[in-house]
């Protein structure tokens, strides 16, 4: 499913225009992001699941193409762990 495709079925199930249901999609993308920026980033959508913000250790990595080692750089990363509600469903 694309953005566009859920912002219509959000505006659909609503019964609100695609730009209202754009405008809500955006601020909630806009406030997960900013609260995963956070220290001990974390959002919890209770019967969805949990989105938090994970250190991933630097590591060694190999290039495909050419066999050759690298250094890949830690970082920040997204995990996202579906609810039982959500695992239920599925």
């Amino acid at each position: 499913m694309t953005k566009a495709e859920l912002i219509g079925k959000m505006a659909k199930d609503a019964k609100i225009t695609k730009v209202a249901a754009g405008a809500v999609l955006g601020s909630f993308m806009g406030n997960v992001t900013k609260a995963l920026k956070k220290r001990n980033g974390k959002v919890t959508l209770v019967g969805f699941g949990t989105f938090r913000k994970v250190y991933r250790k630097a590591r060694k990595g190999r290039n495909p193409q050419t066999g050759r080692a690298i250094k890949i750089k830690g970082r920040n990363v997204v995990k996202f762990k579906a609810g039982k509600a959500l695992q239920a469903k599925i």
